[in-house]
């Protein structure tokens, strides 16, 4: 079967024989649960064993290296930056939109998803979308133990605020500077499994 895309001038495009976007063949819901059930495990006795190799030290990949390294993994981080801290990673200053389980303005995981997608011109798969928030919430609690510091309410709780077209408050940030001091935690992380040797 072939897919065509609407042209410039009304025409179409050919844009190949087979167009699969590769969903999942069951609720988005259960996608992800469904994904990881399918995956080998690895015994922690067999991790030293495989080496993870890294590219990037922004973000995702100071956070997954330092992640990685402390659950056992050998990994070989790569940067082409002089020092992980210059990553482009700290431009994102608005803060991290989480479905983080917080019922503040009737907030939950449809509404999240609806304002994700919404929010990307309907481009995102609903699937990831999904994933996304259920593992945001995991995000937020992981850059806070590794020691980010996001702002805080008087009773000491995580503190939010609507940003970036979202219709409730569900952005957890640090002032103007999220993606600054997000890198500056995950930098850190990263440094100390390279002094562990990981």
């Amino acid at each position: 079967m072939s897919a065509s895309v609407p042209g410039a001038v009304g025409g179409l495009y050919d844009v190949g024989e087979n167009l699969d976007a590769r969903l999942p063949d069951c609720p988005p819901e259960q996608a992800w649960a469904r994904r990881r059930d399918e995956y080998r495990l690895v015994n922690p006795a067999n991790r030293r064993k495989l080496t993870v190799i890294v590219v990037g030290t922004g973000l995702a990949g100071s956070g997954a290296a330092a992640t990685l390294g402390r659950l056992g993994y050998r990994v070989e981080c790569f940067s082409l930056h002089d020092a992980p801290r210059r990553a482009h990673s700290v431009a994102a200053q608005g803060g991290i939109n989480a479905a983080r389980a917080r019922k503040v303005d009737g907030d939950s995981l449809t509404r999240f998803v609806k304002d994700t997608v919404k929010g990307g011109d309907y481009r995102g798969r609903e699937a990831d979308v999904v994933r996304l928030g259920l593992e945001s919430g995991r995000v937020i609690d992981h850059m806070e133990a590794i020691g980010a510091p996001f702002a805080r309410e008087y009773g000491g709780q995580l503190a939010t605020r609507s940003f970036g077209g979202v219709q409730v408050s569900r952005t957890y940030y640090t002032r103007g500077q999220t993606g600054q001091q997000l890198e500056i935690a995950c930098a850190q992380a990263l440094q100390e499994q390279v002094a562990a040797g990981s």
